[in-house]
């Protein structure tokens, strides 16, 4: 399917009064009308296909790793609508990002990059080979290696030294967050290592991903009741749990879990994990059907990184489903009614300094708000809404929508040897300035200052 054509049907989208999105969640056109329009909406906002800018960047103040969630989310959007709009834009961000090494650290956010940012490029690139997106030339790096590249490195910084295990948040000592070990990071490498588990039948793949899930409940960064709790410092050996609970943990986890369970056929050990997340995801953050971040959103708190997380959590609800059947019935009519108040959210009209998309069709943050735009305009919440919108379109059992493999027609080429060690990478510039230490901050950063004041080892100025 060629470009969604935009210029008709917008007037269509846009309710009368209300000037939100109006979507028939009935109608595949209608859905994929409107993905168009926000996606119109979110690719707005990236200036890197600009004239002397950089692909691949977001302007400020966004942090490199959520062009990666973005494009990440486009590569989705072109499988399930088939709007070929933005295949040129996102291969040529994805592949401006690899780095010297082909395994998504470029030199220019190598002084500030933590695990987490390096495994949502890594991701996208997951998701290109799974959903058969063009693959770059043949002198290009692919999108299957680029994903083990990440993978090996990972593999490389596990830390049995201290917590007798896991990934800290940060790659580099010098960068503040390096003493503390985090769900998100270890939920990049566990998701990671089960999808190329699934994709190359490679057992290695699914051993680690064995291994990552065991350490995080040892260190109860997953509690008996399927509880996933931000992180803790190694000083204390991860004793002193960060305890607030972010949305794209809870399914950045449970899409991992659901892959095991395909890749193990439904084995009976995965399906009881899968299970307790499932359950534990939709009675923790759901509020009448709508998803809230409850750490910051009751009180306004939310920063720029945080108001995209349950963009992340439709994604890989949506992703679970497909893997694991059984799960269908329950997550998506929570994908159908998030989209369908996301969509009612998309009703703002911010200045053109703000939104550069079609007016009304600013996406705020606040679902729950329906069509009481909330004021909240970015590229977190337009991708967030997008996700929401899009997800719908998966449908139960349908087989010819289902992330290929290497063995179903998987055509993206890999490189079990690919990535380099962290070592060589170590930055030989001048001292790291503090706007750079904040530039390195993810959603961490923010926790652990409004949970913890300030201790352990982050200050943000």
């Amino acid at each position: 399917m060629g470009r969604i054509m935009r210029t008709a049907g917008i007037f269509g989208l846009l309710a009368g009064a209300v000037n939100s999105l109006q979507v028939d969640f009935s109608s595949d056109d209608s859905i994929k009308q409107a993905a168009s329009t926000v996606a119109y909406g979110l690719l707005k906002y990236y200036t890197g296909n600009n004239t002397g800018d950089t692909p691949g960047n977001l302007p400020d103040p966004y942090f490199w790793w959520e062009a990666g969630a973005m494009f990440g989310t486009m590569v989705d959007y072109w499988f399930y609508t088939g709007d070929e709009s933005y295949i040129d834009v996102t291969t040529q961000a994805m592949l401006h990002q690899v780095g010297d090494d082909n395994d998504f650290m470029p030199t220019n956010q190598t002084r500030t990059l933590g695990n987490d940012d390096q495994g949502f490029w890594a991701m996208a690139a997951m998701s290109a080979a799974e959903n058969n997106f063009p693959n770059p030339p043949a002198d290009q790096p692919q999108w299957l290696a680029l994903a083990q590249a990440v993978f090996n490195e990972y593999v490389g910084r596990w830390d049995p030294d201290t917590c007798n295990g896991g990934l800290r948040w940060q790659i580099f000592t010098f960068n503040n967050g390096f003493n503390y070990k985090n769900s998100i990071s270890n939920g990049c490498f566990f998701n990671i290592a089960a999808r190329l588990a699934r994709y190359t039948g490679n057992q290695t793949y699914a051993d680690w991903a064995e291994k990552v899930w065991d350490w995080m409940t040892e260190v109860k960064f997953i509690d008996d009741d399927f509880n996933i709790y931000d992180g803790a410092g190694v000083e204390q050996q991860c004793t002193q749990t960060s305890r607030p609970q972010w949305t794209y943990n809870a399914g950045i986890f449970l899409h991992g879990a659901a892959v095991m369970y395909n890749t193990t056929d439904g084995g009976a050990v995965w399906e009881q994990r899968l299970q307790g997340l499932m359950n534990r995801t939709v009675g923790l953050f759901f509020n009448n059907s709508i998803p809230v971040e409850l750490p910051c959103e009751p009180t306004n708190q939310c920063d720029i990184d945080q108001q995209s997380f349950k963009g992340y959590l439709m994604r890989w609800m949506a992703a679970s489903s497909q893997m694991a059947p059984f799960t269908f019935d329950t997550l998506m009519p929570l994908v159908q009614s998030s989209a369908a108040a996301a969509a009612l959210q998309c009703s703002g009209s911010p200045p053109a300094s703000e939104y550069r998309g079609d007016p009304g069709t600013a996406c705020g943050f606040k679902w729950t708000e329906k069509s009481n735009f909330d004021g909240l305009a970015g590229v977190g919440e337009q991708m967030s809404a997008l996700s929401a919108i899009q997800y719908t379109l998966v449908k139960k059992a349908e087989v010819a929508k289902a992330p290929v493999t290497a063995s179903t027609g998987g055509t993206s080429v890999g490189n079990v040897n690919a990535g380099a060690a962290t070592a060589s990478k170590l930055p030989t510039a001048g001292p790291v300035s503090m706007a750079e230490r904040v530039a390195a901050g993810f959603a961490t950063t923010a926790v652990l200052l409004s949970v913890l004041g300030g201790s352990f080892f982050v200050i943000k100025e």
